[in-house]
């Protein structure tokens, strides 16, 4: 291994660079490697000669003269000196570039230091014929694995497309033009061996050991004549590589010993010839006989010449057969073209060919030359093939950028390359991510703000407006290292429209980044600028980016909000992921919202877009609280038109929807989780339980139907499905015009049963509040009837206060069960003067008398069989609640105003008879402490009971019932 070898040599290129192990190519004598400088990390490659390589194949051959293979063996050594010192003294951008001189090792051996080259043509040509063989023509492109210097393996592709050979001919034309014409030089061994192809794909010439002042020059040089004699004696004991190959050799050399300039020329018509052929050999074949190659030129049918397609087993290229190989590979020298009249050639006439000249011609142009070309480059770089643009164009164009004039240009053709490229993520993070960091970062060392270069912000645009190829050729470290500081200038730019690209942008930024980096890093920038910007347009823009940040699109057609209920499946599957999280959204992005000032509607509809992508993922009660109240008072922007002030409305009402609908959830859930307990205090007026109020006879904790029975004074099942619908028994009465005679009736105040409640309105019973929930209930008041009154419990308890049509009130007296027997009619004794009978056979009777039947309440009298109701009920007191009165207690009914009383006289009155043992009624009522709104004291559940007779009540009673109604 040479790796070992290599360790033994104490130089100034062992020292100062790193070495691979193993060789990338070979040519002739020489072994390349890669490697690279310490110091810096420049790449190089290393030639080196091992000398054992000549005494090893002088063994294979047997015995020889020892002095003899000795002295023959220190002229190949020198001849390989010169070589190497031959390119230190020619600089020419065709010849190879030497970095460090030649260096002698340990073991005789030499080395030295090159510019980066991928190959000699030799090696490639190899290849192909490798290729070829294992393929067939057209076949797989294979690759070459090399090492580099710090011992990865790479692979390059092996790739001479016709381009690639008109560039590379026209490179060494080049070159031996400024041999012949500047250097007075005559190359003199030009072969492929002698031809190496650099990083960029350019052709070098090298292989200087042979190289001669021509015969007859006047030309000062450096360059020791050779002796044509001498190079030309094939040494067997010699390696074939270290001596004149005779297959690329001019018959001026071999046959007339002529040492001139047009030598060269015919060699490179063999090499061309040598490009095209299959396999990929010179037509003469000498084997590195003098005798075989002077043989050859005496028959016309073994020299190349246009009449046996100079001996090319394919096809060449038509201005080759017809211009161009007859004026090169020609007998005489004078009928040769120069070096300069071949690149003239028609065979170079193509614009592929012409741009590469142009490029290599590019620092000496004018600027307007300059721009020109770099505008019509982008039409001509689909053209060429993958590996010029890649090793040719794109490193000459990145030479460029240091021309902050053409820098737009130069990016754009730039760009248009990575697309071209069928693996772009090389070329971009190895040359071209660099080149955009020095041009673009400022150094760190700057203590002052640059300062504002139009030139340099319109390349910043070009970069802005490619983005998409940048993310798709680097990695998301190398995006945030290199590129994501380049976008936080063009953010932070005071050239707006470079802020809005940079804010445009968002969608093919936000999936290379980690959260930590969008939430630490770009969110910060962004919310900076949008804070401090005057600009109506960069304030729209935030907020769209904003939009962006928080999972949304700015798409009218793609954007979906989730709250109303419809999914877009494809906007689902185009939108990202939210960039920020519910944290950030509701703490960052809410508060930057609620400090706008303007009222334009562009910013309004645009916060509107954010709003509503925060209320997708914000809390309820945050909902409720910050984003409801932001967005009433944007709605009610005085700019708004109609339609802006509707979308608006569309999110907020949504928005309440959605606490509505989940915050009922969670009251359900919390409900559902008390049981029993929640469900029995939905409504604190509920009737069925006298805790709301208190109770002093502690009967009120029983169920409902208990109640009922207790009240009725009987065991038997109540006769409605509610217990509080059925009030005190009654005397029955014919049924009249709309009521349900089926339904018993209840006193008007009391809750009616659920087929009552559907009679008609105008009933005087008392407003109660309804339940909520599952058990609430409507009541319509009946004023068509006065139903039975129903001992309850309410805040309505207090006594019954007549106010329209009796002198005095009904009082309510101490005790709450009736237990007695039925009140009778009983002879009018002491209520009235005027005696009258009541018919009660006319009483219940139907009537057309307004009052009776239609429940209108035009006066204030209560009907007769409602006071029939009344007496009937009290008659089931029991001998312990019924109040005192005397055996011939009697009050007297009224009429209305202007109205017979239905079945009795004008002042008709009934008795009602005491229980056995008791007292009758006493002649007079005490008033009651207050009144009912409705002119009637409410009927108590603990206290009723009549002392006083009832007397019409006074005009304000009257009107305060009406008012009522």
């Amino acid at each position: 291994m040479f790796s070992s070898a290599l360790k033994s040599f104490s130089s100034n290129i062992n020292s100062n660079y790193s070495i691979s192990s193993t060789p990338s190519s070979t040519s002739g004598p020489w072994k390349i490697y890669d490697a690279k400088k310490k110091s810096t990390g420049k790449a190089v490659s290393v030639f080196v000669f091992d000398r054992k390589s000549l005494d090893a194949h002088a063994g294979s051959l047997g015995r020889s003269s020892a002095s003899s293979l000795k002295k023959a063996t220190e002229e190949v050594v020198e001849r390989l000196k010169k070589e190497a010192s031959s390119l230190a003294r020619l600089r020419h951008p065709n010849i190879l570039e030497l970095v460090e001189p030649v260096e002698d090792t340990r073991n005789g051996g030499l080395q030295f230091a090159t510019e980066v080259v991928t190959a000699s043509l030799a090696g490639l040509l190899q290849e192909k014929d490798d290729q070829e063989r294992a393929g067939g023509v057209g076949g797989r492109s294979s690759r070459y694995v090399t090492e580099d210097s710090e011992g990865g393996r790479k692979r390059r592709e092996v790739e001479i497309d016709e381009l690639e050979i008109q560039k590379g001919l026209e490179q060494i034309s080049k070159a031996l033009e400024f041999l012949h014409d500047n250097a007075g030089l005559v190359h003199g061994n030009l072969t492929p061996e002698a031809v190496f192809v650099n990083s960029k794909s350019d052709w070098k010439i090298s292989g200087l050991s042979f190289s001669s002042p021509p015969d007859g020059s006047t030309k000062p040089s450096s360059v020791n004549p050779i002796n044509l004699s001498e190079s030309l004696n094939i040494d067997q004991r010699l390696p074939r590589s270290v001596q004149m190959n005779l297959d690329y050799c001019s018959p001026d050399f071999v046959l007339d010993s002529n040492l001139n300039i047009a030598a060269d020329m015919f060699s490179l018509g063999l090499l061309i010839v040598a490009l095209y052929n299959s396999p990929h050999t010179s037509p003469l074949e000498a084997n590195s006989s003098i005798s075989t190659y002077k043989r050859l030129f005496t028959s016309s049918s073994t020299i190349p010449s246009a009449t046996n397609s100079f001996l090319s087993s394919r096809p060449l290229p038509k201005d080759l057969v017809t211009s161009v190989l007859p004026r090169l590979i020609t007998r005489r020298p004078a009928q040769r073209m120069s070096a300069k009249e071949f690149q003239q050639s028609a065979y170079f006439d193509n614009i592929l060919i012409s741009t590469i000249r142009f490029l290599d011609a590019l620092p000496a142009k004018t600027p307007g030359e300059k721009a020109q070309f770099m505008r019509g480059l982008s039409r001509v770089l689909p053209s060429f093939p993958k590996s010029v643009l890649d090793k040719k164009v794109l490193p000459a164009l990145l030479e460029e950028m240091k021309d902050r004039e053409l820098l737009s240009l130069i990016l754009q053709n730039v760009f248009k390359i990575i697309e071209l490229l069928p693996s772009g993520r090389r070329p971009f993070t190895e040359k071209i991510m660099p080149r955009l960091r020095e041009i673009f970062i400022p150094p760190s060392n700057s203590k002052t703000p640059p300062e504002r270069d139009p030139a340099k912000e319109a390349g910043l645009m070009v970069l802005l407006e490619h983005l998409k190829a940048i993310t798709h050729n680097c990695s998301g470290k190398e995006f945030k290292d290199d590129i994501l500081p380049i976008i936080h200038l063009a953010i932070e730019s005071p050239t707006h429209s470079i802020v809005d690209a940079a804010l445009r942008s968002l969608p093919l930024i936000l999936p290379v980044l980690d959260f930590s980096t969008i939430k630490n890093e770009l969110f910060p920038v962004i919310a900076s600028v949008f804070t401090k910007t005057s600009s109506l347009g960069i304030k729209v823009r935030g907020l769209e980016a904003f939009v962006i940040l928080c999972g949304g699109s700015n798409d009218p057609a793609a954007s979906n909000d989730g709250l109303s209920g419809i999914v877009n499946e494809a906007a689902a599957k185009k939108s990202s992921s939210t960039a920020l999280d519910k944290y950030t959204m509701q703490e960052k992005i809410v508060p930057l919202i609620k400090g706008i000032k303007t009222k334009e509607p562009a910013v309004a509809l645009a916060a509107l877009n954010v709003l509503r992508q925060v209320g997708v993922v914000a809390d309820t009660d945050f909902v409720a609280m910050d984003l409801l109240p932001v967005l009433w008072s944007m709605s009610l922007g005085p700019l708004l038109d109609l339609k802006q002030f509707q979308a608006f409305m569309e999110l907020i009402k949504n928005l309440s929807t959605r606490v509505e609908s989940e915050h009922t959830k969670k009251l359900q859930e919390l409900s559902g989780s008390n049981g029993i307990k929640a469900k029995g205090n939905d409504d604190f007026m509920s009737f069925d339980t006298g805790n709301a109020f208190g109770t002093t006879n502690g009967s009120a904790d029983g169920p409902e139907i208990d109640f009922e029975r207790l009240v009725k004074g009987t065991n038997g099942a109540p006769a409605t499905t509610n217990s509080l619908d059925s009030g005190w028994d009654t005397v029955p009465v014919s049924p009249r015009p709309n009521i349900d005679h089926q339904k018993k009736p209840s006193f008007a105040w009391s809750t009616p049963s659920p087929t009552a409640a559907s009679g008609p309105s105008g009933s005087m019973a008392a407003p109660l509040r309804p339940q909520p929930g599952p058990t609430s209930r409507t009541i319509t008041p009946d004023l068509s009837r006065f139903d039975a009154l129903s001992p309850s419990s309410t805040q309505f308890s207090q006594p019954l206060q007549p106010q329209s049509a009796f002198s005095a009130p009904l009082q309510p007296q101490t005790r709450s069960s009736y237990n007695a027997a039925p009140l009778q009619p009983q002879p009018m004794s002491g209520f009235q003067t005027q005696p009258s009978t009541i018919n009660w056979a006319a009483a219940a009777a139907p009537t057309s008398n307004p009052w009776a039947s239609t429940g209108s309440m035009q006066t204030s009298s209560p009907s007769l069989s409602s006071m029939g109701n009344l007496g009937n009920s009290m008659s089931k007191m029991s001998m312990n609640q019924r109040p005192t009165m005397s055996s011939t207690s009697s009050f007297a009914l009224p009429p209305p105003p202007g109205q017979q009383r239905p079945g009795m006289s004008a002042n008709s009155s009934f008795s009602l008879p005491p229980p056995p043992g008791g007292n009758a009624f006493q002649s007079s009522f005490s008033p009651p402490p207050q009144q009912s709104s409705m002119g009637f004291a409410p009927p108590a559940q603990q206290n009723m009971g009549f002392a006083a007779p009832l007397q019409p009540a006074k005009k304000s009673g009257l009107d305060a019932y009406e008012s009522l109604l």
